[in-house]
């Protein structure tokens, strides 16, 4: 079976690239699992050295900037701190939300438990905010679109949960990481049980777009991840089976 490569390469030059990272991949080094692959060790044989400006969940899909250079990782650095970086991300959750917009600002506190989960504590957290967007419902999912304006490790996946909201196939803050089978959600379904195969079985998480200024020349760059190829399989799925698209007028 043919796996699917580590990366695509959705922009680079000398100073940056940007990298639509398939799920099940580090972004950088993990005190916890040092043996996990990485994407940008992956990469590193195409590009040379890396260096890393922000992470993206093992989990996630999606866009990742590296700088190419110490300079621009300091630039790239600073806008992400002074939350100058805009970043949207596409979920497929269960149910349907009670709201069409909603901003999140639980304090979170990575590591907060035996799994190594981020909690909600008001105690020590440190300030988080999301927004949130429902794109439409299809079936007993819905899409959501999320901006986070912290960067805090599960931020998308916590704030969601505290709304009792959890994304589909996700592991660690979900309710359940049943695979989403095409039998589950089409009635007419007329396959073998007993050989059919997942639409997907990852958490359902995509870095879909990331604006923010060039390192060097300071031009605004709008980059915009295409879905992985399983999590786009269930969009068509889903578009057909309930006529909900979360690419339509994007």
């Amino acid at each position: 079976m043919k796996q699917t490569p580590a990366y695509s390469v959705l922009f680079a030059d000398n100073d940056i690239v940007v990298l639509n990272k398939k799920s099940g991949l580090l972004t950088a080094a993990d005190r916890y699992d040092t043996q996990a692959p990485r994407i940008d060790t992956a990469a590193q044989e195409e590009f040379g050295r890396l260096f890393a400006v922000h992470r993206l969940d093992k989990d996630t899909s999606g866009a990742v900037i590296y700088a190419r250079t110490a300079d621009a990782q300091q630039a790239l650095s600073l806008q992400f701190e002074k939350r100058q970086v805009h970043k949207i991300y596409h979920a497929l959750v269960y149910g349907r939300p009670a709201w069409q917009k909603f901003r999140s600002e639980e304090p979170l506190l990575p590591d907060g438990d035996a799994r190594h989960r981020t909690i909600i504590s008001r105690k020590n957290g440190k300030p988080s905010q999301t927004d949130f967007t429902f794109l439409g419902s299809c079936g007993p999912f819905s899409w959501i679109q999320a901006e986070p304006l912290t960067g805090r490790t599960h931020q998308i996946r916590v704030h969601l949960a505290a709304q009792q909201i959890s994304i589909v196939c996700d592991p660690l803050y979900g309710r359940t990481p049943k695979p989403v089978l095409l039998s589950d959600i089409k009635r007419s379904w007329k396959g073998d049980i007993y050989e059919e195969r997942p639409l997907l079985s990852r958490l359902a998480l995509h870095a879909y777009q990331i604006e923010f200024l060039h390192p060097t020349t300071q031009a605004k760059l709008l980059i915009t991840a295409p879905y992985q190829k399983d999590i786009d399989a269930l969009r068509k799925q889903l578009a057909k089976l309930f006529n909900t698209d979360p690419l339509e007028g994007q």
